[in-house]
């Protein structure tokens, strides 16, 4: 997709999804001895959500694995539609556009491993993060830079802003 099809396309998005692990950080979690788990998160990437969200755009999380971590992160940022423990992305991400009215054509989804390819195929928009394994990356529209974990949210979120600002 070539940059001006790619804002043309942006200007319009209503939603953006992420996924968790590998995106919103590195993809690595510490797990104690007494079995509690802790993540990194970027504050970077956490005011480019909230503009987002100012905006007016829905941001959607969906993830396959359950963190409370993730958790406060998403109620701290103002992220009500988060969904943890996903077995079918797309069945998750399908109720929610329904219920919100949102056509697919009008949703970015972010992502970085196998499990997200099936969604990734399925939005307006796919993005891959720097770190992304090769399949993922060359089924998206756009990779990031930065990495997931280090400022991918963020840019994406500009990404998606910036479109809308030079409608």
């Amino acid at each position: 997709m070539s940059a001006a099809a790619a804002e043309n396309h942006l200007c319009g998005v209503r939603l953006v999804a992420f996924d968790v692990d590998g995106v919103f950080t590195d993809g690595r979690f510490y797990l104690s001895d007494d079995g509690s788990e802790s993540k990194a998160f970027c504050t970077q990437d956490g005011f480019g959500v909230r503009q987002l969200l100012a905006a007016g755009i829905e941001v959607v999380v969906i993830s396959g694995r359950r963190s409370e971590a993730v958790e406060r992160r998403m109620n701290e940022l103002g992220v009500m539609r988060v969904v943890q423990g996903c077995n079918d992305k797309i069945a998750a991400f399908s109720t929610i556009t329904a219920e919100l009215g949102i056509a697919d054509a009008e949703c970015v989804y972010v992502g970085d491993d196998v499990p997200d390819l099936p969604l990734l195929t399925k939005v307006g928009y796919a993005v891959a993060v720097a770190n992304a394994v090769n399949s993922v990356r060359e089924q998206c529209d756009y990779t990031t830079l930065a990495r997931g974990g280090f400022g991918a949210v963020r840019e994406v979120c500009d990404l998606v802003l910036a479109a809308r600002d030079e409608s």
